[in-house]
């Protein structure tokens, strides 16, 4: 999910182990554990000068089991050595420590899960990406009552029961919220599978989520042999079917073969992916369709895309992330989730 929301539970997370001790740097601490993961993002473009490799590295061995607990173990061992000392001498211990930053770097990947974009928990022994689809990378629902319990326990003493009751509230409020859009996803589900049977497409697999800043209008895709069907639905509407859908081509053929870039690109879309001609030689448009469009009337509106260009014997994309959204899509979208 987005980074303030990794970091308000990182804190949660300090808070729970260490705020009786040490107070509100529990909160700190735990808020620079719960964004180690998404360093990977830094870590990937030192790593690799092609941005489709530095891509896949995101989410990938940073956001893993076996990361947290290594990271926890260093970062615990590192900063007890540094607290430890002067007047906070004897005031933690090493085992404190290690657990904050276990709890703080471990929650991260899990709550990323939940979100389309897809988490590789197992890596390095495997390349699976955990999506389980039912909350969008940013929902202030799920966010700011958090945040808000979190700034109000800033101000209680650390010693306080109140303090520990705050922390509760924060965690039971977001939990249930989290809980409300996983029943949201099944009902939705539900809905859009019942509309491709109606309408009769001849799908493959489909999958449905989200969209950005709500758990209302959600948005759904489905694969056929050589296309797409993308549609939206509100649990506002009045209807509860999927009324419009777009058709859009897959155009795989565009490029010959599979190369092994392509094949990454296909892999971190989960095989949802278009390809559009551009006017460019050995350029085109790629369009990861898990993300849903801005304005439902505009197939062309896909807010997650890129080009990507052969270079020599490889494929690059430039730049990696891009959108043309306009006031226009935002006035579509907003009107689009109060339901029709």
């Amino acid at each position: 999910m987005d980074s303030i929301t990794q970091i308000v539970l990182g804190a949660a997370c300090g808070e729970a182990v260490l705020g009786k001790k040490i107070g509100n740097r529990a909160l700190l601490f735990g808020a620079i554990g719960g964004t180690i993961p998404d360093l990977d993002v830094f870590v990937g473009k030192l790593l690799f000068n092609n941005e489709i490799d530095a891509m896949a590295f995101h989410r990938g061995f940073m956001h893993s089991f076996l990361f947290a607990i290594l990271a926890a173990v260093g970062f615990g061992m590192l900063v007890f050595w540094i607290y430890n000392r002067g007047k906070r001498y004897g005031m933690t211990t090493q085992k404190d420590w290690i657990w904050l930053f276990f709890a703080s770097i471990f929650t991260h990947p899990i709550l990323d899960s939940f979100t389309a974009y897809g988490t590789q928990l197992f890596a390095p022994f495997s390349d699976y990406r955990v999506a389980f689809n039912n909350i969008a990378v940013a929902d202030p629902l799920y966010t700011l009552p958090f945040l808000i319990a979190l700034i109000i326990m800033m101000w209680v003493k650390r010693t306080s029961k109140k303090r520990r009751l705050l922390l509760k509230i924060g965690l039971g409020v977001s939990s249930l919220y989290m809980l409300f859009t996983l029943i949201n996803k099944y009902h939705v589900h539900g809905v859009y599978k019942k509309s491709l049977e109606l309408q009769q497409i001849d799908y493959v697999r489909f999958q449905t989520q989200p969209t950005i800043l709500n758990n209302i209008l959600w948005y759904g895709i489905a694969e056929t042999t050589d296309a797409y069907y993308v549609g939206f639905y509100s649990i506002l509407d009045a209807d509860p079917n999927v009324g419009k859908w777009h058709f859009l081509p897959k155009n795989h053929e565009l490029i010959q073969g599979m190369p092994k870039d392509l094949e990454t690109l296909a892999w971190f879309s989960n095989g949802y992916y278009n390809l559009n001609i551009t006017d460019t030689p050995n350029t085109f448009l790629f369009k990861d369709l898990r993300y849903p469009l801005m304005d439902e009337n505009d197939p062309n509106s896909s807010i997650f895309k890129f080009t990507i260009t052969k270079k020599n014997e490889r494929w690059e994309a430039t730049p990696f992330y891009s959108s043309n959204v306009n006031e226009g899509d935002l006035v579509a979208f907003w009107t689009r989730i109060k339901g029709i």
